[in-house]
């Protein structure tokens, strides 16, 4: 008995327990439900939603003109919740048909029915978040809000999530000055340079995890507004941009190259209106891209271009006369052993300095660079230095390439590199240095920076602007420079530049050919560092300014392994200069002399009409004609014909009328001639436009009141 009892004790206290336990657990789900409920959905919440970075709309890049050279369109990610509170069954059901249909016909990915499912299926398995399409275009999107169900917004389940995409509308054009700025992507060009300043503020937008881990926006609103970028005012012209791309393009397929480009640039303030950067494509042998820019990050051997640097040095420095004498023999020498060679043959065994310029004579360049710094080639090295060829020109846009002029205490420098630098061998030089040192002698002798950039703009309002900056006032001498351009211009009209044949306007310039060093060779007792002869690779270039007289651009145009038989520089880059400096001479008023520039362009003043003296004051005054005797409320007319001067008499119009006789009306306007005899009681009807030339009664006869009086006019 006692053991049962026992038993059920045990029994109810196990009892007891389990229904405090019961309770305990019943408690507890009230409190988190009703008490704590809401802190619990917070923090809920907060682990399956979060703030997104919403990407600012890209500042444009404009060309000199307003035109747009790169933009940011808008492309949308398409998604539906099907399940949206606002879409009811009756809804649904009476929509999905023509929805899918609509759907089907603007994306043209899937069929109606296959549309059809999607939608069905979302509705069943209660998706809230099914995506239908990427980059889709602004006007499409337009176009999807206005479908069944859609249109309701929102509340028609239509979710959007917008990107941004760079867009080039000129394509190829510029492509790599314009250039790119990605993430992980070393920053090319403009795009790159400027990035801080185009790529604007991000704003915030509120994002929930759905099933599937797929992030969805809570709201139609963003949380922070984005602030677009700036936009950036570039010195290219996109027209000029054209002409240069087209003649480059011409003349690498046409000597089938490897690559090229060319430059023109505003001589005065160093504005880069067209750079073009072409390389042969892997793929199509007669196609051409713009994926390097050879222009600015390409330093080579210039060859004899580089003999103008060579000769602004000797001259300054030590004054020597363009009628000096040079022994050039048969257009070869020695120095250790080097041969230097000329192309051709000279004309006479002695030159003139300007003839050994104007026939590009490697020999002569040589033997007048060692004659004079043979015993101090540093001085030399160090003119050179002072002409910024060894150093980056600082230009606003990365890449930039940096020139190298060898120094008599480095490894480079040998007993043979002052001959072989004093026409252009062993240096290394970018196309945008060259140009900037003959720009600079254009410019008598004030070196510019090359820039691309004129103004960054924010709403429309200038914020910044970019001026002209000056690396040197002076290069060299003036007397220097007016010998300098007398050796350019020689090359185009008496030497190796002839060949352009420029009838409208003069060229300074010069030709340059040089040999390319095969890559990766070394220099072998015997071999040459450039390949045997017939298997070498050469760079033709043409650098100048135009129009000679009074210079307005400089231009350069490389051309790199041209394999058609012609490498010569006049042959392969001339025709392109010629072609871009023909082109833009015949489309730019700046060349344009005005025929007239005195502000006082009449030499006989116009014909007179007869009105009121304040009347002729007042527009001659506005158009500064020289008058006498205009300043009367008084009836005027002029006296003298053919005159420089508007000479002017009072007439007795007015007082010949209150006496009743008719005055000589001619040259009277209609107004005037209106109110003049109306107010005297004539009736008067009208012929014509212009100013009185003929009147039915004549002049000194006598009127009445109420008469009629037909004028003529004319």
């Amino acid at each position: 008995m006692n053991e049962k009892k026992n038993i059920l004790s045990r029994t109810y206290l196990v009892y007891i327990f389990m229904c405090l336990f019961a309770l305990g657990i019943l408690y507890r789900i009230c409190i988190i439900q009703f008490a704590q409920g809401q802190q619990w959905r917070d923090k809920a919440e907060a682990f399956t939603t979060k703030l997104d970075s919403v990407e600012a709309v890209r500042g444009n890049i404009f060309d000199a003109n307003g035109a747009l050279l790169a933009t940011s369109l808008p492309y949308y990610e398409i998604a539906v919740d099907i399940n949206a509170p606002g879409i009811t069954e009756k809804i649904y059901k009476a929509n999905r048909d023509s929805l899918s249909l609509l759907l089907s016909n603007l994306f043209a990915d899937k069929s109606e029915s296959e549309y059809l499912k999607i939608l069905n299926k979302a509705r069943k398995d209660e998706d809230r978040y099914v995506l239908l399409q990427r980059n889709v275009s602004y006007k499409d999107l337009q176009l999807l809000k206005t479908f069944p169900v859609f249109r309701k917004g929102r509340k028609g389940g239509l979710v959007t999530l917008q990107t941004n995409r760079r867009e080039r509308p000129f394509q190829m054009l510029a492509g790599r000055t314009i250039g790119m700025a990605r993430p992980g992507i070393k920053p090319v060009g403009l795009e790159g340079a400027f990035d801080s300043i185009l790529s604007g503020i991000s704003g915030k937008r509120l994002m929930q995890q759905i099933a599937g881990g797929v992030w969805r926006p809570i709201n139609d609103e963003n949380e922070v507004e984005p602030k677009d970028g700036s936009d950036l005012y570039t010195t290219i012209d996109i027209n000029i941009q054209d002409v240069a791309q087209q003649a480059l393009m011409r003349s690498l397929i046409k000597n089938e190259a490897s690559h090229g480009c060319a430059i023109l640039m505003e001589v005065k303030t160093g504005a880069i209106k067209a750079i073009v950067n072409l390389t042969k494509s892997t793929t199509d042998t007669n196609s051409y891209n713009e994926s390097f820019n050879y222009a600015i990050g390409y330093p080579t051997e210039p060859g004899s271009t580089f003999k103008l640097a060579s000769m602004l040095a000797v001259i300054d420095e030590y004054n020597i006369s363009l009628d000096e004498k040079v022994a050039v023999g048969n257009g070869e020498c020695m120095y250790f052993d080097k041969k230097v060679k000329d192309s051709h043959a000279p004309e006479s065994p002695t030159l003139t300095v300007q003839r050994v310029f104007e026939t590009s004579s490697n020999v002569g360049v040589s033997k007048i660079i060692t004659k004079y710094y043979s015993k101090n080639p540093q001085q030399f090295a160090n003119k050179l230095n002072s002409f910024h060829l060894n150093e980056k020109l600082g230009l606003s846009i990365p890449g930039e390439g940096k020139g190298m002029i060898p120094q008599t205490k480095t490894k480079f420098w040998s007993g043979v590199t002052l001959p072989q630098l004093s026409y252009g061998y062993e240096s290394l030089i970018t196309p945008l240095q060259t140009l900037t040192l003959y720009n600079a002698v254009a410019n008598d002798g004030k070196m510019v920076k090359p820039r691309f950039v004129k103004e960054i703009k924010r709403n429309g309002i200038v914020v910044k602007t970019f001026g002209t900056e000056i690396l040197e006032e002076q290069i060299v001498k003036k007397e220097t420079i007016v010998k300098a351009k007398k050796l350019l211009e020689g090359v185009v009209q008496n030497g190796s530049g002839k060949t352009l044949n420029i009838t409208a306007f003069k060229v300074g310039g010069k030709t340059g050919t040089a040999q390319i060093a095969k890559v990766g060779a070394k220099k072998v007792k015997g071999k040459s560092a450039y390949g045997d002869i017939g298997d070498r690779n050469y760079q033709a270039s043409f650098v100048g300014y135009f129009p000679a007289e009074n210079p307005l651009y400089s231009c350069i145009v490389v051309i790199n392994s041209p394999s058609n038989g012609v490498y010569y520089a006049a042959a392969v880059a001339g025709p392109v200069f010629k072609e871009i400096a023909e082109k833009v001479y015949s489309g730019s008023l700046d060349f344009i002399q005005p025929i007239n520039d005195k502000r006082n362009l009449i030499t006989k003043v116009p014909s007179v009409i007869t009105t009121k003296g304040n009347e002729i004051s007042a527009i001659a005054k506005t158009f500064s004609l020289p008058s006498t005797n205009a300043e009367s409320e008084k009836f005027v007319n002029r006296n003298i014909k053919d005159s420089t001067r508007i000479i002017l008499a009072e007439n007795n119009i007015e007082s010949q009328l209150k006496k009743g006789i008719m005055p000589n009306l001619h040259g009277l306007s209609a107004k005037d001639a209106l109110f003049l005899l109306e107010n005297n009681g004539m009736h008067v009807q009208l012929l014509g436009f212009g100013s009185v030339q003929k009147q039915s009664i004549e002049a000194g006869q006598k009127f009445n009141k109420g008469n009629k009086i037909v004028l003529t006019l004319i």
